[in-house]
């Protein structure tokens, strides 16, 4: 019985590996995705020298055997990145409205990464 069971734990281990690498690769790609996607709204929505839509940038905070961890952040112009998706004051008086482009992708993102970890998953 002992036999089955170490030939069960080393199947369910090169599962859990194949899995584990899928699920890493693909959390990679829909964070470029985004990137890419933040990067033309804002070349959309906020006409100009395209400065702010050229900053979007994608990295691996974390990365071992079982977890990553991406951040996706502007490298240019961070300081405006909170006051163009919620809008700010002006300075004489009235109000800015903000043009979402940060959380309307990154909620189309966490879609994606759902249905495509269930993917890996079944494969």
């Amino acid at each position: 019985m002992s036999d089955l069971e170490a030939q069960l734990a080393a199947v369910l281990s090169e599962y859990s590996t194949e899995v584990t690498q899928e699920v890493k690769k693909t959390c990679k790609d829909v964070s470029k995705e985004m990137t890419e996607a933040i990067r033309q709204d804002s070349k959309t929505l906020f006409d100009g020298t395209g400065k702010y839509a050229k900053g979007w940038r994608s990295k691996v905070e974390y990365e071992d055997r079982d977890n990553i961890r991406l951040s996706t952040y502007n490298a240019t112009d961070y300081q405006l990145t909170h006051l163009l998706e919620f809008g700010h004051a002006k300075t004489g008086g009235g109000r800015v409205e903000g043009r979402p482009h940060i959380s309307t992708n990154e909620e189309k993102a966490k879609k994606d990464l759902i249905e495509r970890t269930e993917r890996a998953a079944q494969k």
